[in-house]
């Protein structure tokens, strides 16, 4: 969804809910995609469901819900597609509590109590919802005079349902947003499952005990020593290729000198200069500037010396 103009971040201005009539017993005409109330970038017409138009007269009270484990800028970009969807809006965000999210999805890698936090100081959030349930009704809305439920419009399903905001759709209530490619939760673990030793590592040497990380003391020496061997192999060819490329110029000095002899330096030259390129010889400027430095002399030395 392409972003609309920037709306307020603070909730300073709306009405107390004591003051305002129920959702449920307010009826709304269907947005259109000609509709002027229609937020920027929502193309309608693709879906099968309909959307109610937004009221005009208060902000705009829309609502989030998730687990937010590991909260990162996919989530945040998405309660900003909510908050931003019209000029203004009141964002409420549900997070699931670690008892329904367990039993549900799994475990998850913060508590639900870090993950309240990192939700309420995303920016564009006005509210949390904490202990949310993991399907919105009637009285949920009411509760919280919902006048939208704004989630991607993949049907998320469940044991008990298809599509855990089927309900939402079908009153009108739904908003759909768009998801954020190449950022999800599974992905961050799944990349920490893959490196897990080497984050074993990381943290080992930053004083973590292996008691703390759970692992035992023989995979303790098992990594400490991957680590000693690691270590050795890029001092062993840290050696071994400062040596090689002293022996290399040194030869190509050589060489140079003895075609410098029969006019052949060019060549020569042009021959050693592609090699370099072939090899991956990423020695400084310097070293070739002596290089030259080093040839020059030694056709000076041929003009003078006759054969």
């Amino acid at each position: 969804m392409i972003d609309p103009m920037p709306t307020p971040s603070s909730s300073s201005g709306l009405l107390p809910p004591a003051k305002r009539t129920k959702t449920s017993a307010t009826t709304y005409k269907s947005l259109t995609a000609n509709s002027p109330l229609l937020p920027v970038g929502l193309d309608i017409s693709g879906y099968d469901f309909k959307v109610n138009e937004p009221p005009t007269d208060r902000p705009v009270r829309i609502y989030c819900d998730g687990i937010y484990d590991l909260f990162h800028f996919g989530h945040a970009k998405a309660l900003e597609q909510a908050k931003k969807s019209f000029p203004e809006v009141y964002l409420l965000v549900g997070v699931c509590s670690d008892e329904e999210t367990h039993k549900r999805k799994g475990k998850t890698v913060m508590t639900d109590t870090e993950r309240y936090e990192s939700v309420r100081h995303c920016k564009w959030v006005d509210e949390v919802v904490e202990a949310a349930p993991w399907f919105v009704n009637q009285e949920f809305l009411d509760k919280y005079q919902i006048d939208y439920v704004a989630h991607d419009a993949e049907p998320y399903q469940s044991s008990e349902s298809g599509d855990v905001y089927a309900f939402a759709k079908a009153q009108g209530r739904f908003l759909p947003t768009q998801r954020t490619g190449g950022i999800s939760t599974s992905d961050l673990i799944t990349r920490i499952v893959r490196d897990y030793d080497s984050y074993l590592r990381r943290n080992l040497e930053r004083g973590v005990s292996a008691k703390e990380l759970n692992i035992s003391f023989l995979k303790e020496r098992e990594i400490k020593t991957k680590k000693h061997i690691d270590d050795l192999k890029k001092q062993i060819k840290s050696v071994v290729m400062e040596h090689l490329g002293t022996w290399e110029d040194q030869s190509h000095n050589f060489i140079r000198g003895f075609a410098g002899r029969f006019g052949a330096e060019d060549v020569v030259q042009k021959f050693l200069n592609k090699r370099r390129l072939v090899t991956g010889d990423k020695r400084s400027r310097s070293s070739s500037s002596q290089d030259d430095s080093d040839s020059s002399s030694m056709s000076a030395h041929s003009n003078e010396t006759p054969i």
